[in-house]
């Protein structure tokens, strides 16, 4: 996830290997390291979302440590997003 913010890009990546636990915080920074993070992101066929609100709360959970149950259903509604854009390149196109 990425946003701008007062000219300083903001990014923080979320890992959800393990699906019997909360999201983990795997990069985060600004500026500089924030375009190398999407950067590294898109070419690995990953998906940056943009939402300044979630990204100012994710900043503040460290690395390696899952998302607060309070972000739960934001997270939860981005990761839908997420499912919804691979389902719909998994589906041929009807014409």
């Amino acid at each position: 996830m990425e946003t701008e913010n007062s000219n300083r890009k903001d990014v923080v990546a979320l890992s959800y290997a393990r699906p019997d636990s909360a999201p983990v915080a795997v990069a985060k920074g600004y500026g500089a390291v924030a375009d190398a993070i999407v950067q590294r992101a898109r070419e690995n066929g990953l998906y940056a979302h943009a939402s300044p609100d979630l990204v100012k709360l994710l900043m503040h959970v460290d690395l390696d440590q899952q998302i607060p149950p309070q972000l739960y259903l934001a997270v939860a509604e981005l990761l839908a997003w997420i499912y919804s854009l691979e389902d719909g390149q998994k589906q041929p196109e009807s014409a």
